[in-house]
């Protein structure tokens, strides 16, 4: 923890990342890498079978550990005005990602259960695994004109589309027409 996180954020900070994507490629993969080590020395070393039930659950796990975990904290923290912070969230990265994390799977899931031998994942099949993820890094470089494409600029929408308000926006309008 005292190298590998600033060695991570220095990273970032050189190649000029945004904090979506960084979180989404350098920071994952450090995230990630116990696992992955484990899983290499499981295959190749202890020569024992880590399937793809230990592959899905661990990453499920650290989705929903990781995201639960950040949605708490924020919680807890209160804004500058005392009221308890919210934690915005567009349904862009979570669409991205579960896309690219479904299209992953299936693929991973093909690669074990294909004809021949299925406890073998071919060096093709590897590649395109691999390719994926390269695709994946790749949509991350343009993830802000791609997301501006899909959607809508927060202060239009808040504008036009939005008839309900929010209560906790209604609650600190009430608290600011109170002390005018």
């Amino acid at each position: 923890d005292e190298y590998f996180v600033p060695a991570l954020e220095v990273i970032t900070d050189k190649l000029a990342l945004s904090p979506d994507v960084a979180g989404a490629t350098f920071m994952a993969a450090g995230g990630s890498a116990p696992e992955l080590f484990t899983s290499i020395i499981g295959v190749f070393i202890a020569d024992s079978n880590v399937g793809i039930g230990t592959i899905v659950g661990s990453a499920v796990f650290n989705i929903l550990f990781v995201l639960g975990a950040c949605a708490f904290i924020v919680g807890m923290k209160p804004d500058e005005n005392g009221n308890p912070t919210v934690l915005n969230l567009t349904w862009f990265p979570l669409t991205r990602d579960t896309l690219f994390y479904v299209i992953s799977l299936v693929t991973l899931i093909l690669a074990f259960t294909k004809g021949g031998n299925p406890e073998t994942v071919e060096l093709w099949e590897s590649i395109i695994l691999f390719l994926i993820y390269f695709a994946y890094v790749t949509f991350m470089m343009f993830n802000a004109k791609i997301e501006a494409k899909f959607v809508k600029n927060k202060d239009n929408q808040d504008d036009k589309d939005n008839t309900e308000m929010d209560p906790l926006k209604e609650d600190q309008q009430k608290k600011e027409a109170k002390n005018n």
